[in-house]
């Protein structure tokens, strides 16, 4: 099952650039930078990820963003993510990246892009890596802010695919950014948001009916709602599940407890990824072997797993099927 996990050719569609952000590239960045952490070595670091829910991890997760300033640190954080990814058998990502992390402390916007998308083309030049990029909003802050971020994406539409909507999700319901998302879809931008992670089933509903996502990113809470489960098997809604932050960020008490499997059986079309993995201990392979140790997957829960991220992705048809096909022919074998 450990071999066939690591050549599954996977589909990444819930990852956060700053989220993959290791301790001893943290370091390196902030003396580059002349930045200041409030850590002194990595292993103090990794010693503060003890999270109590998103918010406690999201104190820690923007302290460490103050590292990040210039184009070039944006590459190098995504470059050493897509490193990680190819030898995890990712052959396609769709990334997030939060904007009003950075802008808000003077870097400018085109550094930020400029940044990723230099790394991402050589990452599918070098690393045969395809990949379609994600802005969010963040959904603490005013909509106002999300208007404004908007605005400033709108000279990149040809190498951002499409907004999301992130960060503290209980109390900052989705109707707050029904009309910047309105704005985004008219645009042309694809648009996904998190939802049923920390806040309620209803959250998926209201991403899906007002904000017009193409996917929901977690969606675990949809088990409380059975017409919201039917809803999505119905519209083979994708969910971007991330195992591991589920449970590191105490939504499930135990990998056992996770409800993976459940949704599998009725129907959804789940997918495996790994969120934030500098911070919730592991990539995307270790979040397939966890909730294949904890639930007892299959082989064939394996494929299934692997061909809904294919399906759920914005790739190409053309990539989708080779893909698929490639996934196909390790199973012949």
């Amino acid at each position: 099952m450990d071999d066939l996990i690591r050549r599954l050719p996977k589909a990444e569609l819930h990852l956060h650039l700053e989220g993959t952000f290791e301790p001893e590239m943290m370091f390196e960045m902030a003396a580059r930078n002349g930045i200041t952490m409030p850590y002194g070595t990595a292993d103090e670091v990794r010693a503060a990820y003890e999270f109590t829910d998103l918010q406690s991890f999201l104190d820690i997760y923007y302290a460490a963003c103050s590292a990040l300033l210039t184009e070039r640190d944006f590459h190098d954080l995504t470059a050493a993510y897509l490193r990680r990814a190819a030898a995890d058998g990712v052959r396609h990502v769709e990334p997030f990246f939060d904007p009003q992390t950075h802008t808000a402390r003077g870097v400018p916007f085109k550094a930020l892009v400029g940044g990723i998308v230099t790394a991402l083309e050589e990452g599918e030049r070098d690393l045969g890596i395809t990949w379609r990029l994600i802005m969010c909003f963040l959904r603490d802050l005013p909509a106002g802010s999300a208007a404004t971020t908007l605005a400033e994406a709108m000279p990149y539409r040809d190498v951002i695919a499409g907004v999301g909507l992130d960060s503290g999700e209980v109390g900052n319901p989705p109707a707050k950014f029904a009309s910047v998302f309105h704005d985004a879809r008219a645009a042309g931008f694809l648009a996904v948001a998190h939802a049923g992670e920390e806040g309620p089933a209803s959250y998926i509903r209201d991403s899906l009916e007002i904000l017009g996502v193409h996917r929901v990113d977690h969606g675990v809470r949809c088990m409380e709602d059975p017409e919201l489960v039917a809803l999505l098997v119905a519209e083979r809604g994708a969910l971007t599940v991330c195992p591991l932050s589920n449970v590191r960020l105490r939504g499930v008490d135990t990998m056992a407890d996770h409800p993976l499997r459940r949704m599998l059986d009725a129907g959804l079309a789940v997918t495996v990824n790994s969120d934030d993995p500098a911070y919730f201990g592991g990539y995307v392979g270790e979040n397939y072997r966890a909730v294949t140790d904890a639930l007892g997957l299959t082989p064939g829960d394996l494929y299934r797993l692997a061909a809904n991220a294919i399906e759920g992705s914005w790739a190409t048809p053309e990539r989708k099927e080779a893909l698929v096909c490639e996934l196909d022919t390790l199973y012949a074998e």
